[in-house]
């Protein structure tokens, strides 16, 4: 099992949970993270350190979120891996929250 990033990290890419990953497993895209499954160890670390509560356990992803578990496998095997906390965007508290932001993905 593994833990999945979903939609509302897009745009505002808080990395708190980053820092408590004991295999480094996070993937930084340009306004998003992602989690590599295959890496995952499903310790749960991250799920509560996440200030936009946008990570879920697979087996808890919200049926409207169910596309990201594909996503994050497919995205983390293409972005470079996160290792260290960092600033989140200016913006990002304006964000938290704003549903459908799947458009503004960047890859």
């Amino acid at each position: 099992m593994t833990f999945v990033v979903t939609e509302n990290c897009i745009k505002c890419k808080y990395t708190d949970c980053v820092e408590v990953c004991p295999v480094d497993c996070f993937y930084e895209g340009p306004n998003m993270l992602v989690i590599d499954p295959d890496e995952c160890i499903d310790c749960a670390l991250c799920e509560p350190e996440c200030p936009a509560e946008a990570i879920f356990s697979e087996d808890e992803l919200p049926a409207e979120q169910e596309q990201y578990l594909e996503l994050n496998a497919d995205l983390a095997a293409k972005w470079p891996n996160i290792t260290e906390k960092k600033d989140p965007p200016p913006d990002a508290e304006e964000w938290d929250g704003v549903k459908g932001k799947h458009q503004y993905l960047e890859r």
